[in-house]
């Protein structure tokens, strides 16, 4: 059929399943905005900042597991795009990005075009999966193809697919294509069969779950693999929620090896005990805590983890899911369900970390139970790099799959409020709930008008005590003082108000208890202000020895000798 390459691109997404796409119309774009406006099986979020299009799209993958798609001009709209692909990337999250171009003949010539950055996809190469330019209209549905078969194969992270102005509204016979079909990877036989009998024979194994369980919709194969074995599982940060917190199984998150708090070293002792680790879609990015001295059984659907790891690797390339229901009869085969149930000594353990938190009795613990118990189990929950969020890792309790949602190694100040948003519109009847900062919300305030103009019912807790206060408590208590942290803000309340959301002002943080379940009843974006300035955070304890790095001292030395 003759298309333009704005409709075959559109018609090509619709063709992968894409119902939405988050962007901004702009001038070389128009062939796409305008295929977008005519196709009545997709639609467009037009959002106030191209750095809301990537976030958005991340939060959509993220709580519906399909790729999230976004639409920027070129040049300034990449550069602003790319902290949310850096955000997904870090998380693995499957985004596109659309990009314009200038015109063809200008490509690259750098003659100062409007929107030119020579060499385009170099910027967004660290944090990309994979790029394409496509140059006229019948190119467009391979693109397409191989972008979400990229997205759908291996290790999924965001893409990129350029598109010239010409391209967009230029006709031509145009061929479409239908989605890939994916097979999941699965082991050797044989490797499941070495992988059952050294876990049959460990005394102490341990399941170390991460992101990559979530990736492949493990949850269920996860906890029936550990109800089959009786073998106990503790997740990664990334991995929270991919076996319910209040499992008998389970041990809870862990976060660094380096963390100095006594509940966190119980779960790190738990860890360094086992002489048999099965890592399941884990990157173990600082390293096995059992360390060499176990076997690490090493399950990735990334061959390029599987054994960077330690050297007693056995790996086991495949996909999350198909290699755990894989793998289930052969260590039934191998006598593997047979191993006593050790749910009384995590349930010890599980008792002592709580003993320890009480003893702690830090404000942020009674907060984050607080905020637990006022949010149904079903919420999705995007906590922000705030000081709160930081505690949430180890501590906010997740028993549903996927409902925590949070920034990954990547720590971008700001991502949760147009993040949670793309969650909301991939999960519209769910209650979302956006937890961030003062500093923080600010960096994406603007998007409160996109939440009001399409109803996107959002509620939004800002812990507000006008400063970057992570940062001024370090400075402050490390470097003889702080500096410029303090921040002027609007009044939230006002703020939300003016955009038509409802704004709602807590006298004390535990108001959440009432505030959170009366916000979610009501059907608009709302905004929890709950000033925090009398409240004195302390460190996270998981975090408490960046402090003890040597360039977050003051010193002499660091110099090479």
């Amino acid at each position: 059929m003759k298309l333009s390459g704005g409709e075959a691109l559109v018609k090509s997404l619709v063709n992968e399943g894409v119902e939405v796409v988050f962007g901004i119309p702009g001038i070389q774009v128009y062939g796409i905005v305008a295929a977008l406006r005519d196709e009545p099986g997709i639609r467009m979020i037009s959002t106030r900042h191209e750095q809301a299009t990537t976030y958005m799209a991340d939060g959509y993958a993220r709580a519906t597991r399909k790729p999230g798609v976004a639409l920027v001009v070129p040049g300034v709209g990449v550069y602003n795009a790319a902290s949310g692909l850096a955000n997904a990337f870090a998380r693995c999250s499957p985004v596109l990005l659309i990009a314009g171009q200038i015109p063809r003949a200008q490509i690259d010539k750098d003659i100062g075009s409007i929107h030119e950055v020579v060499d385009q996809p170099s910027v967004v190469e660290p944090v990309t999966k994979w790029r394409r330019r496509v140059m006229r209209p019948r190119e467009v549905p391979d693109a397409v193809f191989e972008a979400f078969r990229q997205m759908r194969t291996g290790r999924p992270r965001p893409v990129l697919i350029e598109v010239p102005p010409e391209t967009g509204v230029e006709r031509e016979e145009v061929v479409l294509r239908e989605p890939a079909r994916i097979s999941r990877i699965v082991p050797s036989p044989e490797q499941l069969r070495e992988a059952a009998q050294i876990i049959a024979n460990s005394h102490l194994p341990l399941i170390y779950a991460g992101g990559g369980v979530a990736i492949s919709d493990a949850e269920e194969a996860l906890v029936r693999l550990a109800e089959a074995t009786n073998i106990p599982v503790v997740t990664s940060n990334s991995g929270k929620g991919s076996i319910p917190d209040d499992h008998p199984l389970s041990y809870g998150s862990c976060f660094s090896p380096m963390a100095e708090q006594p509940s966190m070293n119980e779960l790190f002792e738990v860890m360094q005990s086992a002489d048999v680790v099965i890592g399941i879609g884990a990157r173990f990015s600082l390293g096995n805590p059992a360390g060499e001295a176990s076997t690490l059984i090493n399950i990735n659907v990334d061959d390029g983890d599987l054994t960077r790891i330690q050297s007693n690797t056995v790996p086991l390339h495949g996909d999350a899911k198909a290699t755990i229901e894989a793998l289930i009869p052969y260590l039934i085969e191998a006598g593997a369900g047979e191993r006593p149930s050790p749910a009384e000594a995590v349930t010890a353990a599980r008792n002592l970390i709580a003993y320890y938190d009480i003893r702690l009795k830090e404000p942020p613990y009674e907060i984050i139970e607080t905020i637990n118990q006022a949010i149904p189990e079903d919420a999705f929950i995007i906590w922000d790099v705030t000081q709160f969020g930081w505690y949430a890792r180890t501590h906010y309790q997740v028993n549903q799959p996927k409902t925590y949602i949070d920034s990954g190694y990547s720590f971008n100040l700001g991502f949760s409020f147009p993040t949670a948003l793309g969650v909301k519109v991939g999960q519209p009847d769910r209650p979302v709930i956006c937890m961030v900062g003062d500093g923080g919300f600010m960096f994406n305030a603007s998007e409160l008008s996109t939440a009001v103009k399409y109803g996107i019912n959002v509620v939004t807790v800002i812990f507000n005590n006008d400063s970057y206060g992570n940062v001024e408590r370090d400075l402050d208590e490390v470097f003889d003082g702080t500096y410029d942290t303090n921040l002027h803000n609007p009044d939230f309340v006002k703020f939300a108000e003016s955009f038509g959301a409802v704004g709602i002002r807590a006298n004390d943080p535990m108001e959440l208890a009432t505030l959170i379940p009366e916000a979610l009843k009501m059907n608009a974006p709302v905004i929890i202000d709950v000033p925090v300035h009398n409240l004195r955070m302390p460190r996270a304890p998981q975090f408490a020895f960046t402090t003890k790095l040597p360039w977050a001292t003051p010193q002499d030395g660091l110099l090479p000798t």
